[in-house]
């Protein structure tokens, strides 16, 4: 089968191996394992390599590099218009060439992907959209844009569109989705986390403003001013990082919160086994990996009620839910709670684990495997 992947995620070379973000890579690698030859057409970086990037496994992975381009300023609009016929021309070609088109959304190249597919109707396809998929949810022009045309039977035929979560009134070819990051001889038995010493918690993502980064400094803040021993890592990296870091250093935070910046899976893994709770409380999310990564090794998320985090951490029962615009008082109240109920914060615990428990990379690459041969 030839396989295209029409993407904006960013690659890199690097003796003569492809290279990109990590948690993207870890799932192709999985689609490919079902293909004899791969096509991706996507930008490329010249950018120094970083600890979140890996290379692609397997052989005839071919890359058709496209320029980068957004639409933000009126410059890069200019820009722009001179460098998208050259990206439609790419991604034309490749989906005449392919026996299979495999579109990555929601992104600036997924939205010309959804243009040109509709040329190809007899094509078997299968988008990722990796975005929030709520149809309630307020989203960008250009997303809402993508999300009627690849759920527009009439415009996207002969298409599985992956999703996260279970919504109401879908088209015929939505499928709700999932994602994975260990396998199943990763799992092992965590020791018991009690609250007799000091509280861990982490941060896990991009150093974003819809991340909130900051929010989860502050409510360690708060809790050492109560009196609570408690230590927050955080892993990742972004345009927030200085601000965050900053905040740290004029706070005299520096002994109890650790910026570590990006790091390998390995290292993260590590930080979650230790960890109490995650807090994570994005603004926009699609399937939150690191709220599932967090629950596998029995570190209680407290996260936003955003795409289908009220889904998985079973409307309360595996975690806490809270509002995107919460103030770090309500957080600290939350953990407050599970410090005075401890059999309520281990019960908790257990059920998280074994839901992300059932999610393993088997499972993933199993029904991968049933999505191409049934496409």
């Amino acid at each position: 089968m030839k396989f295209a992947i029409i993407t904006h995620t960013l690659h890199k070379r690097k003796n003569e191996k492809l290279f990109a973000y990590e948690p993207y890579v870890r799932e192709m690698n999985l689609w490919l394992e079902n293909v004899s030859e791969t096509r991706i057409v996507a930008p490329i970086s010249e950018e120094k390599m970083k600890a979140i990037e890996v290379a692609y496994k397997g052989s005839n992975i071919h890359l058709k590099e496209i320029p980068s381009f957004n639409v933000l300023s009126l410059k890069t609009k200019l820009v722009s218009i001179f460098k998208i016929p050259f990206i439609l021309i790419q991604i034309i070609k490749a989906c005449f060439w392919a026996d299979h088109i495999h579109l990555r959304c929601p992104g600036n190249v997924g939205l010309l992907g959804c243009f040109v597919q509709i040329l190809f109707p007899s094509k078997p396809k299968t988008v990722k959209y990796a975005g929030n998929w709520d149809p309630k949810s307020k989203q960008p022009v250009s997303y809402r844009i993508q999300k009627w045309i690849i759920s527009n039977t009439f415009l996207t035929k002969n298409c599985k569109v992956l999703v996260y979560g279970e919504w109401e009134n879908q088209s015929k070819n939505i499928v709700p989705f999932f994602t994975a990051s260990y396998v199943n001889d990763e799992i092992i038995e965590v020791p018991k986390k009690d609250f007799s010493s000091k509280i861990n918690f982490i941060f896990v993502g991009a150093f974003t403003e819809g991340k909130q980064p900051l929010l989860s400094v502050k409510v360690i803040e708060k809790l050492l001013a109560n009196n609570i021993k408690a230590q927050l890592n955080m892993y990742g990296h972004g345009g927030e990082f200085l601000k965050v870091q900053e905040y740290v250093e004029q706070n005299n935070l520096e002994d109890n919160i650790i910026l570590h910046g990006n790091q390998s899976k390995e290292v993260v893994k590590k930080g979650f086994q230790k960890a109490h709770f995650l807090i994570f409380i994005s603004k926009s999310e699609g399937w939150p990996k690191v709220v599932a990564e967090a629950m596998f090794w029995s570190c209680l998320p407290i996260s936003s009620k955003v795409s289908c985090i009220d889904s998985m951490l079973g409307s309360g029962t595996r975690g806490t839910i809270v509002e995107s615009n919460v103030k770090e008082n309500e957080i600290v109240t939350v953990i407050e709670n599970y410090i005075k109920n401890k059999d309520g914060y281990q019960k908790q615990v257990l059920e998280a684990k074994k839901w992300s428990q059932q999610y393993t990379l088997e499972k993933f690459s199993s029904e991968i495997k049933k999505i191409l041969l049934n496409a």
